[in-house]
């Protein structure tokens, strides 16, 4: 299982270079042509069903085993998710202020680190083969999209091309760092059981913000809701999510 979590985080590292290598070469300085509605809309499917079914209801189980009667689960996956959210308020902000284009590519590349990040830590926590596999579609099918359009922001800003670069590569191993701290926190257990619940349930809030509102008014949810077609295949990955814990 080892080998295939960090498998997976070689294919998401050399993606992301990919999807971002033509903005950078053409310093692009526009936001067209880095939809993928039909993955997006899977992938969020996936990513209500993965936080939902499964990393959420893992950290509240867990947390109950451990003889704690309050929900942490929930509230800090809701926290989690309310904290997304301020981040999005800021950056829209900032990117319809004249002058602040730095200031909005600089929180833009904060903000999908640190999703990358606790995206690749529910990865690297999960145990089971099937869930690998379908957080790691999910992950690809939206990263590819995230990470052109950062390499579009950055290029827009005024940050200097060195600068512009090293910020896109820290992006870009975020979810392989995630990986690799998911993974080693299970050798660690015996001594903080408490860790695995927390990182489930800060990885339940992220996959359920980017299920739901992340881009706000260009989420998935929002933008497709009038595509039935988009709209289904969002249901297919929730009822995929669902058949795999069945299974699992």
């Amino acid at each position: 299982m080892w080998s295939i979590k960090l498998g997976a985080a070689l294919l998401i590292f050399i993606i992301t270079l990919i999807a971002g290598f033509y903005p950078f070469l053409k310093r692009i300085k526009t936001n067209q042509g880095h939809n993928f509605p039909i993955g997006e809309s899977l992938a969020a499917g996936v990513f209500l069903g993965a936080g939902l079914l499964h990393m959420l209801g893992d950290a509240a189980h867990t947390f109950y085993q451990l003889h704690y009667d309050y929900p942490f689960a929930f509230m800090i996956a809701g926290a989690v998710f309310l904290f997304f959210l301020l981040l999005e308020h800021i950056g829209r902000e900032l990117y319809y202020h004249k002058g602040s284009g730095n200031a909005f590519a600089i929180l833009a590349v904060v903000m999908l680190s640190i999703h990358s990040f606790f995206s690749g830590a529910a990865l690297g926590l999960s145990e089971s083969l099937s869930v690998v596999l379908m957080v790691w579609l999910a992950i690809i099918a939206h990263k590819w999209a995230a990470s052109f359009a950062l390499a579009i922001q950055i290029n827009k800003s005024h940050l200097p091309f060195k600068v512009g670069v090293i910020l896109f590569l820290v992006f870009a191993i975020m979810v392989p760092l995630g990986i690799v701290f998911g993974g080693s926190v299970n050798s660690i257990l015996s001594t903080n059981p408490l860790i695995a619940p927390i990182f489930s349930a800060i990885a339940a809030g992220t996959f359920l913000y980017l299920g739901t509102l992340h881009g706000l008014e260009q989420a998935v949810l929002i933008r497709q809701c009038c595509s039935l077609h988009k709209y289904y295949l969002v249901i297919l990955g929730f009822a995929i999510m669902a058949v795999v814990a069945w299974w699992t």
